[in-house]
């Protein structure tokens, strides 16, 4: 054995700093030092196809490249942590290189056991020079040759067992731990999914439906139906500010305050939305607040009194095609302590359609960065304005979708609402 060799079986041997022999990778965000690896170390061999089984059959590699081209063949093959890479090369009987065919690589493999991995390769056909020894130095070790009489070492400490040991250790925690949250995550989803509305009040004069479809388990859209009384309908949508796991928290809260709350909105819906808003505003951060729409139709009457505190407009599609919009008439819930609102009205006819949505309707985009926008949102809806509730709704969405056919970005939050004869 070369003393190069030598002297590297003895470092990795050492129990001195483990980044010897474990091969972590090591890449700086702030990209100050270039990432920078060994790529491979080339074997010379005689027959790739023969030499692949080796690699791959008898020693478990995994075949990373076989890439044929018209001056030859280059085939790689890697251990299976993928970290280093032999490229297997076969010079022509005229090339320098040939005369290394069969002469020591000076390659080392590491591993935690060397005696299960000598007794395996054994059996499999390997060929190697002595079992496995304990040099002065500690540790142990041995040689192999591959079928064309390359050497290589097979070396093993107790210091690689406890670092490849913690390793594992360490990993089999993090996917229990990321099992965990995922199984949490799928309660939060599922409690989510909870206060969204389970019954529809009936109306007799108003056909109605809404859907949230979340970007990600949980999200930040909010809808609900509020029955207040005297055959009176609270429509609600909001967009709570933020995503993930804390838009869900707040959307909770707001949920919360909103049926908390909800007896004084018959009569008094400024007093109802002042009283959220403080709820709100003391319950969450300093920059948490909402978007929202709350609206109440009066079934018999056909008569809708809104609020539309700082949301997307609601847009009422008339019998004779014409359009209204529900626009802003306050600012948005829970940012500011003292806040007030403006009520609005709109008479509803038979014919009368309002659809209220989120942002993630309007901003959809497609794969050239187009946004499906308020317009394409009008359009969709006059093309289906003769369906049902729930398959308008149906309808706007599978658009929203066809359009942006890629993973979704944003929460899909849509009430259709439409006025029909007793």
């Amino acid at each position: 054995m070369s003393e190069w060799l030598s002297a590297f079986i003895i470092a990795v041997m050492s129990d001195s700093p483990p980044q010897v022999w474990t091969n972590q990778l090591i890449i700086h965000p702030d990209r100050q030092e270039p990432y920078l690896r060994l790529l491979h170390t080339t074997i010379f061999v005689r027959d790739l196809d023969k030499s692949i089984r080796f690699y791959v059959d008898l020693l478990g590699f995994t075949l990373v490249a076989d890439n044929r081209f018209e001056r030859g063949r280059w085939v790689a093959v890697t251990p299976p942590d993928g970290t280093a890479i032999l490229a297997l090369v076969t010079p022509g009987p005229n090339q320098e290189e040939y005369k290394l065919i069969g002469h020591t690589r000076q390659v080392v493999f590491v591993t935690e056991d060397i005696d299960a991995k000598y007794h395996e390769w054994s059996e499999r056909g390997v060929h190697f020079q002595h079992p496995p020894r304990t040099p002065m130095w500690g540790g142990m070790f041995t040689t192999f040759e591959d079928i064309d009489g390359n050497r290589f070492a097979l070396v093993g400490s107790d210091g690689m067992t406890r670092e490849v040991e913690a390793r594992r250790r360490s990993i089999t925690d993090k996917l229990e731990s990321e099992r965990r949250a995922a199984r949490e995550l799928q309660i939060a989803k599922e409690v989510q999914a909870r206060l969204f509305p389970q019954t529809q009040p009936p109306l007799r004069t108003l056909d109605y439906a809404g859907t949230c479809i979340q970007a990600r388990q949980v999200g930040g859209d909010y809808y609900d139906f509020l029955e207040v009384g005297r055959g009176r309908l609270g429509l609600v949508i909001g967009d709570i500010s933020g995503k993930g796991i804390a838009a869900a928290l707040l959307m909770a809260n707001l949920q919360a305050n909103l049926r908390s709350q909800c007896a004084i909105a018959l009569d008094q819906p400024r007093r109802f939305l002042r009283s959220v808003n403080q709820l709100f505003y003391e319950n969450t951060g300093e920059s948490s607040y909402t978007t929202l729409i709350y609206a109440e139709y009066h079934d018999k009457l056909r008569r809708l009194r809104y609020v539309n505190c700082g949301h997307l407009p609601g847009l009422l599609l008339r019998a004779d095609n014409s359009l209204d919009r529900l626009n802003s008439t306050c600012t948005v819930l829970g940012m500011f302590k003292g806040w007030d609102c403006s009520v609005e009205e709109q008479q509803l006819f038979p014919g009368d359609t309002l659809i209220l949505y989120t942002d993630g309707i309007t901003e959809a985009f497609d794969d050239m960065g187009n946004e499906f926008g308020e317009q394409r949102l009008i359009d969709t809806l006059r093309r289906h304005r003769c369906l049902p509730a729930k398959a308008l709704l149906a309808s706007i969405i599978s658009e929203v979708r066809q359009f942006s056919p890629h993973e979704q970005q944003d929460d899909l939050t849509l009430i259709v609402a439409k006025c029909i004869e007793n």
